[in-house]
């Protein structure tokens, strides 16, 4: 049975490496920009969703509004009843850039039922942006900020390419322990699920977006039938980008270092409850999936240390070559968070971590608890 353990493990390791889109190399990235400056920049507006982001919110305004974007640019940020002065916050930023006429502040409407708080804020965003008729909308989150260029560079990309969307994953904020440890594992098991290479190809099923950071184009999202068509998507980004390119729109996605989330994740729970709001939605609610995805995590991450530490020969050497490749496909995701290599041989560990939030995920929507963000309860039990 041992051996039988490990030479599965090893075939999965052998398919993951060979066969899905190169996810591990961390190679597609949003530099150099794609293509020739366009002869005339479009018009542009930034829709930011915000519920008590006080802390965050003006670092992310002054970043939007510092843009050396050529063409129109325009900012609605929609306070989703905040109640710690986001609205002041993001307007003083403004002030202070010298962007107030190019700042407008809606007050979020009450959650209707049906939406998510996110997508009926950017929902209310993108009607008023509409009366503007931008050609893009830029959907941004309110922790992130961005390098001067970076409209610059996505919408060089969506035109030259004649695409539908682009999105880029922001840095997440990876300085205290706990974020050094499962930051970094958060991306590379993104892009397992979701090779960003797939992505990119307009003739692969595969369809993802990172939320934070969405590029759109006007007329390809009111051609899905506009926000409203995803309004109770907790992965709303992933939904979002399966939509668009379902409809033949062909949309990129890329790791960047020109956008970063400042949004701080100093303790073990804070990321467990970043994971927890939406992992069981990742697999639709289903406790047979569940059941499935811990064996096959157990299988594919723990087996492999397990046998190498404790099985008898031969097992042992096959469990330890794998434990040594997982360690080694780890390692290009370290790098580009700056992360010791070290961290790599701890990815089974780090595994069972994620492997424990998937669990915790089912168990908060089991209790009525779920997708549970800002206060608001938005997986209803009956998802």
């Amino acid at each position: 049975m041992p051996l039988l353990l490990a030479l599965a493990s090893a075939a999965v390791w052998v398919g993951l490496i060979a066969l899905r889109g190169g996810f591990w190399l961390s190679s597609v990235r949003d530099e150099p920009s794609a293509g020739p400056a366009p002869a005339q920049w479009p018009p542009v507006v930034a829709v930011v969703p915000a519920r008590n982001e006080a802390d965050v919110v003006a670092h992310a305004v002054g970043s939007l509004l510092a843009q050396d974007y050529p063409g129109q640019l325009r900012v609605v940020l929609v306070d989703d009843n905040s109640d710690d002065g986001t609205a002041e916050q993001a307007m003083a930023a403004a002030e202070a850039a010298g962007g107030g006429a190019r700042l407008s502040v809606l007050s979020g409407q009450p959650l209707p039922r049906g939406w998510t708080g996110k997508l009926w804020a950017l929902s209310q965003g993108v009607e008023a942006a509409g009366r503007s008729e931008p050609s893009y909308l830029w959907l941004s989150d309110a922790d992130i900020v961005y390098t001067p260029d970076t409209l610059r560079s996505m919408v060089t990309r969506a035109e030259a390419g004649g695409l539908a969307a682009v999105s880029l994953m922001a840095r997440l904020r990876c300085e205290s322990p706990a974020e050094r440890m499962l930051i970094p594992a958060f991306i590379f098991f993104f892009q397992m699920l979701y090779p960003f290479a797939w992505v990119n190809r307009p003739a692969a099923a595969t369809a993802a977006a990172a939320g934070g950071c969405v590029l759109v184009r006007s007329d390809a999202l009111a051609g899905i039938g506009g926000i409203g068509a995803i309004r109770g998507a907790l992965i709303d980004d992933c939904t979002l980008a399966a939509r668009l390119k379902g409809k033949g729109g062909r949309i990129w996605l890329g790791l960047t270092n020109r956008a970063r989330s400042i949004r701080v994740y100093d303790r073990f729970d804070d990321i467990r409850r970043m994971v927890a709001r939406s992992a069981y939605a990742q697999l639709g609610y289903s406790p047979l999936t569940l059941l499935g995805t811990v064996l096959g995590m157990a299988l594919v991450y723990v087996a492999p240390p397990a046998i190498a530490l404790f099985g008898p020969s031969p097992a042992r050497y096959v469990a330890l070559a794998t434990w040594i490749a997982m360690a080694l496909a780890f390692v290009p995701t370290l790098r580009f968070y700056r992360v010791s290599w070290l961290w790599g041989p701890f990815l089974p560990v780090i595994s069972a971590c994620y492997m424990g939030f998937t669990c915790d995920s089912a168990i908060q929507h089991i209790a009525g608890r779920g997708g549970l963000w800002k206060g608001r309860v938005q997986a209803p039990r009956d998802a």
